[in-house]
């Protein structure tokens, strides 16, 4: 139980410190959150857990697929805001968006044999 309220705090203050610096400085607050910060926590705690490389590099091999849909939120949201659409209806548009490109990338894979 320990090991697991560890794992969130540092999570926890990871999106903190992102939210606390994107506010003085929104460059440096998205090139913090770039980082792949939350994929190499998850590396660590499921190594940590397991011992086991090879899920690691399973998870790796995941997250690169899914890397790809997941960038349609960061072009739809600013688009939507842009044209005037109010923040929480882009944050559910986009949202929506994203999930549909999550499984279109599923379909995609699917047909090339790729199964993750």
């Amino acid at each position: 139980m320990l090991q697991y309220a560890i794992k969130v705090a540092i999570t926890a203050i990871t999106v903190v410190a992102i939210s606390e610096i994107a506010k003085r400085s929104s460059t440096l607050g998205a090139i913090i959150a770039s980082l792949p910060l939350t994929s190499l926590l998850a590396f660590l705690w499921l190594y940590g857990e397991t011992g086991d490389a090879g899920k690691v590099a399973e998870l790796a091999r995941g997250i690169f697929w899914y890397v790809l849909p997941s960038l349609v939120l960061f072009v739809a949201f600013p688009l939507l805001v842009s044209q005037g659409v109010g923040f929480w209806a882009s944050l559910a548009i986009s949202c929506a968006l994203t999930f549909a490109a999550y499984l279109a990338m599923i379909a995609v894979l699917s047909r090339f044999g790729i199964t993750l």
